[in-house]
């Protein structure tokens, strides 16, 4: 069976900048096993599984090494390929996910693709020597959410000077690690690794931002606020916060269009 797969580099205004994501709109949901092995044919970050159910679709997210239960990017890029190449007739999608709830994606009229997440809520926490070894850096501050833990860090100069060890990295008992200061022409700066996922560094991390958002938002007494992923492809994203749920708004550019045989 030939399946139409797309490569879309999320949280982008051209190609090869942003992250990458794979889009697969099923017409049924394919074997669990057939979904997580195209994953790691991919190899990339993330590969979206969507499927059309009344007036919403279902959506998992697998990378190359295991089904996650939230993907911003890979969200926002299923988005765009329903409202490219699937004539979606309205401005606003509506997924559902069972690990993770509704989702929704709006397109703005400046051509944004806005995600509506829910808050991830944070807990302060006591330095984690093995995290901190990892990293290489000592935080001001350590706050542990849902699936992360995040650290805070002075400046902009320290997260991009950042070179963790991802072989102690990938022994920390969570999904992964965001480290994050204040900008210099944003408002906040970060870089995320996630190497027990097999992703040393994401590109640009959406779930990341239902972390940083509700921090930042406090900190700076603002709730709208400018954010930059500082990896090598660099992303940009604006981020609303609106107390349970968070609004992350950013581009899409297309890469491929194929079709994988399944």
């Amino acid at each position: 069976m030939k399946q139409k797969i797309y490569q879309i580099d999320a949280f982008a205004s051209k190609v090869f900048t942003g992250n990458p994501a794979a889009v697969c709109i099923l017409e049924d949901w394919l074997a669990d096993d057939l979904m997580q092995s195209i994953a790691e044919e991919n190899n990339l970050a993330e590969t979206a599984f969507a499927i059309k159910n009344g007036e919403q679709y279902g959506l998992r997210w697998f990378t190359p090494e295991t089904e996650v239960d939230l993907c911003g990017h890979a969200t926002l890029a299923t988005a765009f390929v329903l409202f490219e190449y699937y004539g979606h007739a309205s401005d606003t999608i509506v997924f559902y996910s069972e690990r993770s709830g509704q989702l929704i994606v709006k397109k703005t009229e400046d051509g944004l693709l806005c995600l509506d997440f829910p808050t991830d809520i944070l807990e302060e926490k006591s330095p984690v020597p093995e995290i901190n070894e990892a990293i290489g850096e000592i935080p001001l501050e350590t706050f542990k959410g849902k699936t992360d833990y995040m650290l805070v860090f002075p400046s902009q100069g320290v997260i991009e000077g950042l070179k963790p060890n991802f072989f102690l990295l990938d022994k920390i008992d969570c999904r992964g690690v965001i480290c994050t200061a204040p900008g210099g022409a944003v408002d906040f700066v970060s870089r995320a690794f996630f190497p027990q996922c097999g992703i040393p560094e994401d590109p640009v991390t959406g779930s990341a931002h239902t972390t940083l958002t509700p921090y930042w938002a406090q900190k700076l007494k603002k709730t709208k606020l400018t954010a930059k992923q500082l990896s090598q492809r660099g992303g940009d994203l604006v981020c609303e916060y609106l107390g349970e749920r968070v609004k992350i708004s950013g581009r899409a550019a297309p890469y491929l269009i194929g079709e994988i045989e399944v």
